[in-house]
């Protein structure tokens, strides 16, 4: 039985990322609804420039809080990162042991009936080196980082990235999941 029919007309206030070639990414949670018009879950439109680029991640909420969490858990203090990696920028949830740039998240297309040119939203780690020091010279040492690259392909096959440190991938995740909560939850509920 469907009370009501969930239909909400909110404002999105999302996280955007500046990308590498200067463009701008948001990534919008909208919300799926079932047979009711209810929502329950969300879908992620990506947006490049103000304009739409794509639609990924069909029913992506869950998943996306359980990695917000685990960024978080990997940036604090005391946790097992910190202890390897001193700087809490560094600081990523441990890959599977062998995977050498890992997939944090790969959402490619809405559900399993759509194109694969409805767009692409992926994050994986990178891990980088810069010698610090004399140029020349034995004095210095290597500057290991590690980055999250976020990388986004709209419709058209265009590609944009994001290089985002673990605070700046936080901050994405934790806004993006709070938004998607907002969006998922239903009118009745939002006060």
């Amino acid at each position: 039985m469907c009370l009501g029919n969930g239909a909400v007309g909110w404002g999105w206030t999302v996280r955007r990322v500046r990308c590498v070639d200067g463009s701008d990414l948001a990534v919008v949670p909208v919300p799926s609804r079932d047979r009711c018009g209810r929502p329950f879950e969300v879908t992620l439109e990506l947006w490049r420039d103000g304009e739409v680029f794509g639609a990924v991640g069909e029913r992506c909420g869950y998943f996306l809080a359980e990695l917000a969490g685990l960024v978080a858990a990997a940036r604090a203090d005391g946790s097992p990162q910190a202890a390897r990696w001193p700087d809490p920028d560094d600081r990523f949830p441990e890959p599977e042991s062998g995977v050498r740039e890992p997939e944090l998240f790969a959402f490619r297309y809405r559900d399993r009936g759509d194109v694969a040119a409805t767009g692409e939203l992926r994050c994986a780690l990178r891990t980088s080196s810069l010698w610090v020091g004399g140029h020349d010279s034995a004095e210095g040492r290597w500057r290991v980082a590690r980055r999250a690259v976020l990388e986004a392909w709209g419709t058209a096959g265009r590609g944009v990235r994001a290089v985002l440190t673990s605070a700046d991938l936080a901050r994405f995740l934790a806004d993006l999941v709070a938004e998607a909560e907002r969006t998922a939850r239903p009118a009745d509920s939002v006060r």
